[in-house]
């Protein structure tokens, strides 16, 4: 039994596993239940008994360093197989970031946010009421007269108990009018709904209106808010 050959062969071995499933087929070659490595210390007891116990302690020493060997180089193999990884998977930090993909604004409520941010740079508050009213509210309030067109059922939406979809937002006018006296300068946006659908037309839509009510208001000052807004818009 040569243990000083078999060291040196065994040990160039398992150095020069090229990956890790080499390295594991020549472990089990030489560790493995019935390696050379196992083999041979079985046969121990078919030695003479002088010759058993060095042979055994130099069996057990090479299995011993073999094993550190193995761990050694597993260990080597993994860190080589990382570093290819993170080679390949690089982050290149001059490439431009990847953007995350948002909704936007439906070009109506921009509109609108737009033409409100405007009357509120003029000093008017920003007003809403029920899109279901009464119709107290929708025409009674406003002087409109219970023959008006506007109240027929095929221009309005009614439903139950007297309410309906208003069909303007000059209800919020009232409302608004009857919680506090003036100066008063509000816009009323909102959706409002009639019976109208035809290519330009829609039973839903949207309405911007508009009240000022204080002591120098005047057809100069309308004008001259419009033409304002014309300009900005």
């Amino acid at each position: 039994m040569n243990i000083s050959s078999l060291s040196k062969k065994s040990k160039s071995k398992l150095q020069k596993a090229k990956d890790l499933r080499a390295l594991e087929s020549s472990y089990t070659d030489l560790l493995g239940k019935n390696g050379e490595i196992n083999l041979l210390l079985k046969s121990l007891g078919k030695l003479p008994q002088e010759k058993r116990k060095n042979s055994g302690k130099a069996l057990n020493e090479l299995k011993s360093s073999l094993e550190a060997i193995f761990q050694s180089r597993r260990n080597h193999l993994k860190e080589k197989i990382f570093s290819e990884e993170l080679k390949r998977d690089s982050l290149d930090v001059t490439l431009p970031g990847r953007t995350r993909e948002s909704g936007t604004l439906h070009p109506v409520t921009s509109t609108i946010i737009e033409i409100s941010n405007f009357f509120v740079s003029m000093g008017f508050d920003i007003r809403s009421g029920p899109e279901a009213e009464s119709e107290y509210y929708n025409f009674e309030a406003l002087n409109i007269p219970e023959d008006h067109p506007a109240k027929d059922m095929h221009d309005t939406f009614y439903l139950d108990n007297g309410v309906l979809l208003r069909t303007h937002t000059s209800p919020v006018q009232i409302r608004t009018m009857e919680k506090q006296g003036p100066p008063i300068r509000i816009i009323c946006p909102g959706r409002v709904y009639r019976k109208d659908s035809d290519l330009t037309h829609t039973p839903m839509f949207h309405q911007i209106e508009g009240l000022v009510l204080e002591e120098n208001a005047s057809f100069a000052v309308l004008k001259g808010m419009l033409k304002d807004f014309i300009n900005n818009f």
